[in-house]
């Protein structure tokens, strides 16, 4: 879509071509260009050789319906926004194409002013997606590795060794604790290598009995325990070709310890309650939490399972190990959860990023991911206040006033001075970007310059 928020190119799909007509003229007259096709079998093939920013269809025509053309446009360009027009009757119809994808839809008979209304809605909603895409995009450019976040000196060690280590076979074992991101990192791995178009297919092994995890891992067959009414594939078969994703694997009883060992040695698995082997291609990437060196010399874990899993070895921080991270990480989810729950949030406050980050996140990122998404829920306005934050975040960082650099305790006015005259020099004397960035409005600002002496 152009840069200009005025103009979007929609394509309106009704073979009532007076209704068809009307909409475009009406859509044109906000400045938007408007291709009308009425025979809804050529908008597929439109679609293929062009992309819109909307699609406006009918729900119930002769030759196809609204919702075979909401399929056809996900398929060609997901991110193009789809409203449906329906009649009174069809409104149940109209809501199952809102489930399927569709933004919303407007009933019969049209009103202009809520076709203008529901347009600007959807339009406004493709350039938020896009923009968070191409935001994303930046961050893994500069700081990432397909959703894998990070500036601190280990993690960008972790995402470059990842990077190299992506393309090949090894086996990779992913440490750290829990919410550190070791599955994301897993996935990241396997979407920039070779085995990207196959199945990546993750596994806990803690929450498994030792029986049920050697069905879940190689599958059994008909009548191999009770309740076995069917012969059922394993995760190993589902990942042939691509990558198995083996979740705490330090929890793995010893019994299944040996048959995996086996299956990386030879490359075959055999279903529970069979003797014919099945040759699987399958790259294993186990995680755990655990101490791996300390669970060997307490025989809980194989040794030789231990070095046939860590061929690499990467170890993801704490978060509380890497607050500098904090910002990249508020920045990437607000955006991501800004656009998944159609909220307006574009910013989050100065005190509130300094409450976040000053916050020990004994749950590591998940824990962050968590907070900021049910902050944006939460949310009323345009950005994210310290009213937002949960009580064990705001409690934690309640403390004594310590701001002071000659002993004494800095007041409040003394930090919103200090905080005032840092956004300005920042914003090289920019009062409007100064106020954006402080969360508060230009009028407060300047009240303040004026109060403080600034």
């Amino acid at each position: 879509m152009s840069e200009s928020q005025d103009k979007a190119s929609i394509l309106i799909v009704d073979d009532d071509r007076n209704q068809a007509d009307a909409v475009a003229e009406t859509l044109q007259r906000a400045g938007h260009e408007c291709v009308v096709v009425t025979a809804p079998s050529r908008a597929a093939g439109l679609l293929e050789t062009r992309t819109f920013d909307l699609v406006i269809t009918d729900l119930i025509m002769a030759d196809m319906s609204g919702l075979d053309i909401l399929r056809e446009v996900k398929a060609a360009s997901p991110g193009t926004e789809v409203i449906v027009i329906t009649g009174h009757a069809s409104v149940e119809t109209a809501v199952e194409a809102i489930k399927q994808g569709a933004y919303d839809y407007i009933e019969k008979p049209l009103n202009v002013e809520i076709l203008r209304d529901r347009t600007a809605k959807a339009l406004e909603r493709r350039r938020l997606v896009a923009r968070t895409a191409e935001l994303a995009a930046q961050i893994d450019e500069r700081f990432g590795f397909n959703g894998v976040i990070g500036n601190n000196p280990q993690m960008r060690r972790v995402i470059e060794t990842a990077r190299q280590i992506a393309g090949t076979n090894a086996t990779v074992l992913v440490t750290g604790e829990s919410g550190t991101g070791k599955e994301l990192l897993a996935r990241a791995i396997h979407n920039n290598s070779p085995r990207r178009h196959k199945n990546f297919v993750a596994l806990n092994c803690a929450a498994l009995s030792e029986g049920i995890l050697e069905s879940e891992l190689f599958g059994h067959e008909k009548g191999a325990f009770t309740g076995a009414a069917a012969a059922r594939k394993g995760r190993f078969e589902y990942a042939d070709g691509g990558t198995l994703f083996l979740d705490e694997v330090g929890d793995m009883p010893l019994a299944t310890q040996i048959k995996l060992l086996r299956v990386l040695e030879d490359g075959q698995i055999m279903r529970v309650g069979s003797n014919e082997p099945i040759r699987v291609d399958v790259r294993l990437v186990s995680a755990t939490n655990r101490d791996l060196g300390l669970c060997i010399a307490e025989k809980t874990f194989r040794e030789d399972l231990y070095f046939r899993l860590k061929v690499v070895t990467l170890t993801l921080p704490p978060l509380r190990n890497r607050a500098e991270d904090v910002p990249l990480l508020v920045d990437y989810f607000l955006k991501m959860f800004a656009q998944r729950h159609g909220k307006p949030i574009r910013a989050v406050t100065p005190g509130c990023l300094a409450a976040l980050g000053a916050y020990a996140w004994p749950g590591n990122v998940r824990e962050l991911r968590n907070t900021i998404e049910t902050m944006v829920v939460l949310a009323q306005g345009e950005t994210l206040d310290v009213d937002l934050l949960p009580a064990e975040i705001s409690g934690a960082v309640a403390q004594p006033p310590a701001l002071s650099v000659t002993g004494g305790a800095m007041t409040l006015e003394e930090a919103e001075r200090q905080l005032i005259a840092e956004a300005l020099r920042v914003t090289e004397g920019n009062r409007l970007e100064a106020a954006k960035r402080l969360g508060i409005g230009e009028r407060t600002l300047y009240r303040k310059i004026k109060e403080y002496g600034i």
